[in-house]
Formats: C-alpha cells, structure tokens, sequence
C-alpha cells in the first residue's frame, strides 16, 4: 500500500519557498520564516499525497566534525566548546514544523525516517538542534523541565554552557516532575529525541522573537536502541 506521507529533499526555490511559509505560518502566524542559515542547509520536505499538500518541514546542515560546531545556527545561543573535540560527522536538524491542521504521528514518523536514511548513507555519528516549547515563560513547562532535569541531561563533557542573554536556569529548579503531566508538555520532537537516548542542555533559552524556549539537545547515533533503529530503518525503506 502506498504511504499517505512521503519524505523528499528541496529541489528548487520553490520547494524553498514552500518550507519558508510553513514555518511563517507556524512559527510567526503568517509572513515567511527565512533567515541566513537556509542557503547552506538541505531542506526536507514531508508531503501529503492524498491532498498534495506540504505537510512538514525541516532543515539539516552536516558538520565534518566538532571543530566546525562555531558555524552551526544553535552555536548563537550556546557555547559548545564541550562538542569541539568531538570526532565523527554531526547534523544539525532544526525549524522542524508541522502542519497544525494534522494530528497524525505518520508525519513525525516519515520526517524520521528521512532523517534516518540520510545518517546512514552519510556516516553521521550525532544529531543536534534546539528543541522548542511553545511560549517563552519557563513557569509554564516547570513539569517537563523537571523531567529534564531529572533523567536527560547532557553528559558534563558536552554539556552546553551559558552564551545567550535570557535564559531559563531550570537545571536550579528543585520541582519534582508529576510524569504525566511532563509527557504532555514535552514538544513531540524532543519526546522522539529522548526516547532514542537523547539529552539537553541544563538551561532554557528564551526567544522573544519566536515566543518559545529551546533546549539544546544531542543525541549520539550509537546510543540509539537496537529495537528503535530497526523500526526506523524499516520506515526509512
């Protein structure tokens, strides 16, 4: 049976231009996201084939190694000297949005498995990007931080330490996380980033712009469950 979502790399300033108004829309209401960083970075597109509709967006941009880390889009908000001597191939992945019209876990799922296909054809040993909550008040996600704080935060020899000027020290916070509470309130990227074994940083950086709070976040390809990279190879397949 044909998948309804299927996965592609950006071909032309079109496609280009598609992204940049999904993620207007989502991230800002209406005008186009665009910035700098999208000229050197692949774009991936997730469509709906049944209403031939762009449903999902984000970018990558790969790094040879930690020495070139100073270039990435999270490197403006964090200083990441721990990840500098950090030997095999890294990607950023970031302005991941969804199509707020859909509820379908098969988008996030598609988006994986692209992402998934590209680490492996390309020998990618990490992941990193930020991961946003929705609104720049860190009182109104104190039970996911918690959780974060709890279980998930970055090993200290990567750790990510302070650069930007506003942030959410939630690391501090001495809240003990009510569970369900924390599930819900975790952003559906982040969730699939500790699940295959992902971390944060212990601090929350808040944009005004955007009117969200990010949390840097690692995952090491090696760390990933054996079960969890056989389900996402078969949907990169």
């Amino acid at each position: 049976m044909a998948r309804r979502f299927t996965a592609r790399f950006a071909k032309s300033a079109e496609d280009l231009r598609a992204a940049q108004a999904l993620r207007g829309w989502v991230f800002r209401g209406s005008q186009l996201d665009m910035d700098s960083f999208d000229e050197s970075c692949i774009h991936v597109l997730v469509e709906d084939q049944a209403r031939q509709r762009l449903v999902c967006t984000f970018r990558i941009q790969p790094f040879e190694n930690g020495e070139e880390i100073s270039r990435s889009y999270a490197a403006q908000f964090y200083e990441l000297s721990g990840l500098k001597t950090y030997a095999g191939k890294l990607v950023e992945m970031g302005r991941f949005c969804i199509d707020p019209r859909y509820n379908d876990p098969d988008i996030l799922r598609s988006a994986w498995g692209a992402m998934t296909a590209y680490v492996d054809d390309n020998n990618v040993k990490m992941l990193f990007g930020c991961s946003s909550f929705q609104g720049a008040r860190g009182e109104a996600h104190l039970d996911a931080f918690a959780l974060l704080k709890a279980h998930h935060l970055a090993p200290h020899k990567y750790r990510p330490k302070v650069k930007a000027p506003r942030v959410f020290r939630f690391a501090r916070a001495a809240k003990r996380p009510d569970m369900k509470a924390a599930l819900l309130a975790m952003p559906p990227l982040l969730r699939s980033y500790l699940a295959m074994g992902g971390w944060v940083s212990d601090h929350a950086v808040i944009d005004r712009d955007l009117d969200t709070l990010h949390v840097f976040t690692g995952l090491e390809i090696g760390a990933i469950p054996a079960g969890r990279k056989r389900l996402l190879r078969a949907v990169a397949s």
